[in-house]
């Protein structure tokens, strides 16, 4: 599980969509998919990237209670582009059930009607309750069901995955 290889295979994917001259916005979820969303954005000279908080989306809202309301006052929803009409790519660091993912199309379409909608992660743990796929994946990881993949950067911007011990 190298996060910065993932990162760069994605980076290079993204990129020659950029060099054909495909327009795209890009909005990262808070906080992993934000992270990997501003490195793309300053790695390919976009103008802006967008952020999705999914917190008041989820739909274990009421387990995380203060949990997602913390995370939701650090980074809110900030979408700097017209939503309507547009071609996204909606970054996540790591799909496992395909809940985040959805909890964060609802938010999406509070702000308006995408023309499409295409989902990018680091990784993919290949273990869904929802039928959501990425569309692009930087790795393919077997992960433990008792532990969960997080994603870290470091003061120089760098990405690595942690395994973690699953809370509940």
């Amino acid at each position: 599980m190298n996060a910065e290889r993932s990162y760069r295979k994605l980076l290079e994917v993204i990129k020659l969509r950029k060099d054909a001259n495909e327009v795209f916005e890009l909005a990262g979820l808070a906080m992993g998919g934000a992270w990997i969303a501003e490195r793309l954005a300053v790695d390919l000279n976009l103008p802006h990237y967008g952020v999705i908080n999914v917190a008041f989306h989820r739909d274990d809202y009421a387990e995380k209670g203060m949990t997602a309301l913390r995370t939701a006052s650090t980074m809110s929803t900030n979408l700097p582009f017209e939503v309507n009409g547009a071609n996204m790519i909606l970054i996540d660091d790591v799909l496992l059930t395909g809940r985040t993912v959805r909890a964060a199309l609802n938010e999406l379409f509070d702000f308006g009607r995408p023309a499409q909608v295409q989902l990018m992660v680091l990784a993919d743990r290949e273990n869904r309750e929802l039928p959501i796929s990425a569309d692009f994946v930087g790795e393919q990881v077997s992960v433990p069901d008792n532990k969960i993949l997080v994603l870290e950067k470091d003061d120089a911007g760098k990405f690595s995955f942690q395994l973690e011990a699953r809370t509940a």
